[in-house]
């Protein structure tokens, strides 16, 4: 076919220019005897069993948690985007092991409560760090310094993924209405990032999840609105109205993801980047702007970002005003009468893994420790 495997010659594999330094780890990863992964497999499996990715069963992608085992969850978004985006790099000749990767791993920085939850964590950020928060970043900051495996020898150590995957999760931001995705040419530092979306990734396989990432919750998002009654058949007349479908069905999750991963492949190429064609990106910033005005911004939603607001600033206060340094686990003993329920002794378990002072004969890495002995 005249579009298959026409990214064949940039795709991240070993004639790669950068392959060294897309295969690089911040620290050497043990080894087992006959193991048949590659690089980017052994990411995938090391993300698959960490904690962070198990919790996003438990995470909606907008709404409160709700009692319908049919509303998405992040684990059903990740899996969807893996799914397109395999589906896009294999046809384009990339490399679908690294899109795999990037994919399951590149929403584990997201904050509970949705999108709303990440605004709350910004604002306490900004407040007390003088930092932003944005779940890209904090997604590099869960796989670099706090999600832990244990490896042959019993010692919990980071998950220490390839450059690669790492550039690919902080990397993905797709808010900005982007056409004609291409990678950065330079192998940057990581932590040169300080925005979201402030560079593309090093990668094609990296642009490729970040057009996925949108393209997978478009019609998901609508689906769900429409099941929890957050949005009606108007609505919905409405939306056909602003694309000029008259088809029902033409406006759902698979139809929206075979049609862009058709247009994606046709006008796709190394002179003009990852693209849609004007017509389909101009539909899918319509269905963005609809999804924004009738959904993320619902007056219905009020209720649950007051909600979400109260629930997140009063653990962070629980757990601020608990902090006394090396006498936090005092502290904690100690407020363990105060309050009901098992924040607290749930927080001192987790603090106990990367704090020194806790833990003399402890069998986590020391590097991890020294990074965690301080009130930031």
């Amino acid at each position: 076919m005249e579009n298959e495997k026409k990214f064949a010659a940039v795709a991240a594999k070993p004639e790669n220019k950068n392959w060294d330094m897309l295969i690089k780890r911040e620290g050497a990863l043990y080894t087992r005897e006959g193991d048949v992964r590659s690089e980017f497999e052994r990411d995938y499996t090391r993300i698959l069993h960490c904690l962070a990715f198990r919790r996003l069963k438990h995470k909606t992608q907008v709404y409160m948690n709700v009692d319908d085992d049919h509303v998405c969850t992040r684990m059903e978004h990740v899996m969807h985007v893996e799914s397109v985006s395999h589906t896009l790099a294999a046809r384009l000749g990339l490399n679908t092991e690294l899109t795999k990767a990037i994919s399951i791993g590149h929403d584990l920085g997201h904050a509970p409560f949705g999108h709303h939850g990440e605004e709350i964590l910004r604002k306490l950020s900004n407040k007390c760090l003088s930092e932003d928060f944005w779940h890209e970043k904090n997604g590099l900051h869960f796989v670099e310094d706090v999600e832990l495996l244990e490896d042959d020898y019993k010692v919990k150590r980071n998950l220490n993924l390839t450059y690669a995957v790492r550039d690919g999760i902080i990397s993905h931001c797709g808010e900005k209405d982007e056409n004609g995705l291409r990678p950065r040419d330079a192998i940057i530092d990581l932590k040169n990032f300080v925005n979201k979306g402030q560079y593309q990734s090093a990668t094609w396989e990296g642009c490729i999840v970040k057009i996925s990432d949108k393209i997978a919750y478009l019609g998901r998002d609508i689906e769900d609105a429409i099941r929890l009654g957050i949005i009606s058949s108007k609505e919905i007349e409405i939306l056909e109205e602003m694309t000029k479908t008259n088809d029902k069905d033409a406006i759902n999750t698979t139809v929206i993801i075979h049609n862009m991963i058709n247009d994606i492949c046709d006008n796709s190429s190394l002179e003009t980047g990852i693209r849609l064609s004007d017509q389909i990106f101009e539909q899918m910033n319509t269905i963005k702007k609809f999804n924004t005005d009738y959904i993320y911004l619902n007056k219905k939603f009020d209720t649950f970002r007051n909600y979400t607001e109260l629930i997140i600033n009063e653990i962070f206060n629980v757990l601020l005003d608990a902090y006394k340094g090396e006498k936090t686990f005092v502290s904690l003993s100690e407020r363990k009468k105060l309050y009901r329920g098992e924040l607290i002794e749930e927080f001192a378990k987790w603090l106990a893994c990367y704090c020194s002072f806790e833990n003399e004969n402890s069998c986590i890495d020391d590097n991890i420790i020294k990074k965690y002995n301080n009130k930031k």
